[in-house]
């Protein structure tokens, strides 16, 4: 079966994709979801702090995580997005693995 023509008269928008919601929504979502990351403290310091090479101290990264007004939202973040590597939300992979797993 062909698909009609479109209508230049319409009121809405042609969609290329089945969706429930608008793509401008889509959009928005995504926007909002990342402010937090504008806001975050290690933004605006070194990201090698964050990142350590095994074995080496996490001390300096989680301190700043303390500080951080977003530091919530960066951990929900890392678990929904199953984040192996660095310092998110003051968790290392080690303690965020362990939350994940319901140890903590």
């Amino acid at each position: 079966m062909d698909s009609p023509e479109p209508n230049e008269n319409s009121p809405w928008p042609q969609r290329r994709h089945l969706s429930l919601v608008p793509d401008e929504f889509d959009d928005l979502f995504e926007a909002v979801e990342e402010q937090w990351q504008d806001r975050a403290l290690c933004a605006q310091t070194d990201p090698e702090a964050f990142f350590p090479e095994k074995g080496g101290s996490t001390r300096e990264a989680k301190r700043i995580c303390q500080g951080c007004e977003v530091k919530s939202e960066c951990l929900e973040y890392a678990l929904h997005n199953d984040e192996r590597f660095g310092i998110w939300g003051g968790l290392s992979e080690r303690e965020r693995r362990r939350l994940k797993r319901g140890i903590v």
